[in-house]
């Protein structure tokens, strides 16, 4: 099989700088025995208690801090997989890249969904931030492939500061009782809906995310426009 070149990684975020220095920190330090498929086992686990942490909270709001828990043992896994294999120098391009991309959209998913159920997301918005992300991450795979770049901001936003989001978001829901119990009610085709401070919240990052799945994906048409012309065949006749 043809050896995979690997793409390259465009980093930009607001905390790309300290955060890398501090995963390649930790990485150096980890036994040897935690390897990249462990720590993307870790990501997944902090997955899922973030979810159940989001279901629980409908039973005391506390238990947000169990989705926050679970929030950071996703950044530790998810982030710190990729760094371990390069610090180790035990990178496997296909393998790392299938895996780790398709756990990614299964995590994303699994949180959206806990959130949903709970009673501070309604289901149709948290889904509606999973299909924002999903249409970002899907233009990154593409344009990985078109031009070998893996960039993993936009407008200085990356996963590690949309997770600070959230768990910042969790605890003003926590300890700001304006927030907490916040409600506006509204009618859709005769049908009573309630958006709490969080559905608004939720709203508006996934405004962000379209508006820059827009404005990205129409300056790259230009560009791919330009390298792939339509008279292209005409020119070579």
């Amino acid at each position: 099989m043809e050896q995979q070149k690997q793409a390259v990684r465009i980093q930009t975020s607001v905390l790309n700088g300290i955060e890398k220095k501090t995963l390649v920190w930790m990485a150096q330090r980890l036994p040897k025995w935690v390897t990249s498929d462990f720590l993307t086992f870790l990501g997944v686990l902090g997955a899922v208690i973030a979810s159940a942490g989001y279901v629980l909270s409908n039973y005391n709001i506390l238990y947000l801090w169990i989705a926050t828990g679970g929030i950071l043992l996703n950044w530790f896994g998810d982030s710190l997989d990729g760094t371990v294999a390069r610090v180790r120098n035990t990178q496997r391009p296909i393998y790392g890249y299938f895996l780790d991309h398709n756990i990614d959209g299964m995590t994303l998913a699994v949180v959206c969904v806990g959130a949903g159920f709970s009673s501070m997301l309604n289901l149709a918005v948290s889904m509606s931030v999973f299909g924002a992300y999903m249409l970002m991450t899907v233009f990154t795979y593409i344009n990985t492939h078109l031009r070998g770049d893996f960039r993993l901001t936009y407008g200085k936003m990356g996963p590690t500061e949309f997770r600070l989001i959230i768990v910042i978001i969790n605890t003003l829901v926590m300890y700001v009782p304006y927030i907490r119990n916040y409600n506006y009610h509204f009618t859709v085709y005769g049908t009573d809906v309630v958006f709490s401070m969080f559905d608004f919240m939720a709203l508006g990052v996934t405004a962000i995310l379209l508006i820059i799945y827009i404005v990205v994906f129409c300056i790259d048409l230009k560009k791919y426009s330009k390298m792939d012309p339509l008279d292209k065949t005409q020119k070579n006749d």
